[in-house]
């Protein structure tokens, strides 16, 4: 119980306060009921919550979410979850739903790590996508990068049998620690491991950071792991 509890204080994200513009809070207010679900400390009916049994894919972090609505408009098949703490990235995102008419999209504004404990169901999902996530690149703060043997468990407990775990970093250190944390882990296979100058990216459109870390000269690396049943 220790050892939980002081991973749920150590925060792998840093709640920004952004400038959010008039309309990304119109559509918090007005657009809220139609895309947003809320925290529960409880499973979510994922088909309750879609309104149909579906394969569920789950992004944490969308940041603005246009290369979220990208994916649920170019999938409609399958429902998509996302979830990002910064109001300005879910107001965006929310606007670029209606924009797009997608009705496969839903949006959590929370804490990744709580609602992957309390409110998805083991088994529930088809993929998770963690995308360009806080690469905390001071030695002192790497125990606060969200991936850890630990997260890497409670994907795997959430993903069903044959799904998969998709992530992307523009940061060669990260990647590195990307590298060396899933070759511990037990629950994950690498089935590929990309690295492009931005124009490849795998089973995914380009996003803002990836532009941004293209723009530095940075290189990207993908990876799609597939879970590996015990």
């Amino acid at each position: 119980m220790a050892n939980s509890e002081t991973r749920r204080r150590i925060r792998s994200f840093v709640r920004r306060a952004g400038r959010i513009t008039a309309s990304q809070q119109r559509a918090l207010d007005e657009l809220w009921p139609v895309y947003g679900v809320e925290p529960s400390s409880q499973a979510i009916d994922l088909a309750e919550v879609f309104g149909r049994a579906a394969p569920c894919v789950l992004e944490i972090g969308f940041g603005n979410g246009d290369s979220l609505v990208q994916l649920a408009q170019e999938n409609p098949a399958k429902n998509f979850l996302g979830i990002e703490v910064h109001d300005p990235g879910v107001g965006h995102c929310m606007i670029a739903a209606r924009a797009a008419a997608v009705t496969n999209l839903k949006l959590i504004a929370h804490d990744a790590i709580d609602i992957l404990e309390n409110a998805i169901a083991p088994t529930s999902l088809a993929r998770i996508n963690l995308y360009f996530p806080d690469p905390w690149p001071k030695k002192r703060h790497h125990k606060r990068r969200i991936v850890q043997l630990e997260f890497l468990e409670l994907c795997a407990s959430r993903l069903e049998k044959g799904g998969s775990l998709h992530m992307a970093t523009d940061w060669a250190n990260y990647a590195e620690h990307i590298d060396a944390v899933l070759a511990e882990s037990r629950r994950f296979a690498c089935a590929e491991r990309r690295d492009h100058d931005g124009g490849a990216p795998l089973e995914r459109p380009p996003t803002k950071f990836e532009r941004r870390g293209g723009r530095l000269g940075h290189r990207i690396v993908d990876w799609r792991f597939e879970k590996i049943e015990l």
